[in-house]
């Protein structure tokens, strides 16, 4: 199994931390967020990860060579990192890919055990989900009556969600296969290149290809978009 991380964004809401730091570098308890997301793979026995980057490169591949030098890491760069958003990313990091693919954001910080918990998991595509109070920002997700996800996004009726996907996803290569035709229309013939990878996801729902969903609310897990949500990871986390 391989894994992809989405590490190319600014990060602009998290100014002036990344003013001249990318997010995924930003440390927690002196150990950064990227460090802590290869060391969940690794501890799960994923050593092929694509990571794609796009501002300040160079610091992101700096520190994965002097850190993670013995493991298989690709470096795929945006090179229009400031005019599109993960959904282009993942795009340009799926084009030489068909195996099986567990895919992350880079803003995550969460418990390891929710690696092992997707690999294990009967479900071959399948996403991790929190439950807890939503709002606004949030990527919600609505399921039908076999708990297969029908909605996922930031718009969906809050009322109907059952809580919001964390950013990790596990993808067969059946989903792969489809979800590049997919990308390969939306930013090639459509230019969707700045929207949100999940509308493949919704797109790909339409013709019959469905996420599963584990609730995974009992372990932690956090994302960083703000300076305030940062303060509050760094009071909570303290190894």
């Amino acid at each position: 199994m391989k894994a992809i991380i989405l590490a190319a964004g600014i990060a602009s809401r998290l100014r002036p931390l990344t003013d001249n730091c990318p997010k995924c570098l930003l440390e927690i308890n002196n150990k950064s967020i990227l460090e802590r997301t290869i060391e969940s793979l690794i501890i799960n026995n994923i050593k092929d990860i694509t990571i794609v980057t796009g501002y300040l490169n160079h610091m992101i591949e700096e520190f994965i060579k002097s850190k993670f030098n013995n493991l298989n890491i690709t470096f795929i760069k945006n090179e229009t990192y400031d005019s599109t958003n993960n959904i282009y990313s993942l795009w340009l990091a799926l084009k030489n890919i068909e195996d099986e693919v567990i895919l992350l954001d880079s803003d995550i910080i969460y418990d390891p055990k929710l690696i092992e918990i997707l690999i294990n998991s009967k479900e071959e595509d399948v996403l991790l989900l929190n439950n807890h109070t939503l709002g606004e920002e949030e990527i919600k997700i609505i399921v039908n009556n076999e708990n297969k996800i029908t909605e996922i996004s930031k718009v969906c009726d809050i009322s109907k969600a059952i809580g919001e996907s964390i950013g990790i996803e596990r993808m067969s290569k059946t989903y792969i296969k489809n979800l590049k035709l997919e990308l390969d229309k939306m930013i090639v013939k459509e230019n969707l290149i700045n929207v949100f990878y999940e509308l493949a996801f919704e797109r790909l729902i339409d013709k019959g290809y469905f996420f599963s969903y584990i609730d995974t609310s009992n372990y932690f897990s956090m994302e960083l978009d703000t300076v305030e949500d940062f303060n509050e990871a760094s009071n909570i986390i303290k190894k």
